[in-house]
């Protein structure tokens, strides 16, 4: 459970680093000195890289599975009605 608040408060941050990023990209557009772009950008790697090496983790010890525990997998053995008066 605590992963994927780790994996969603990392995602979280990686688009708001993302978005910071463009904000300083736009308002430092006349400053070519300003390094606060380049910065962002660090930081949104550096999350992204967090983010990857923990979905890795979720994986690797069974706490996250691929496609095993959506909504809709628990209906694959549903009875099927076999109505014989077609």
């Amino acid at each position: 459970m605590y992963l994927k608040i780790i994996i969603f408060v990392l995602l979280i941050g990686v688009i708001a680093s993302l978005m910071s990023g463009l904000f300083f990209l736009f308002k430092d557009s006349e400053k070519p000195e300003s390094r606060r772009t380049l910065h962002a950008l660090g930081v949104r790697i550096t999350l992204a890289a967090a983010l990857l090496c923990t979905i890795f983790y979720g994986f690797y010890t069974g706490q996250l599975r691929l496609g095993t525990n959506a909504p809709w997998h628990g209906a694959t053995s549903a009875q099927v009605p076999t109505d014989a008066a077609h």
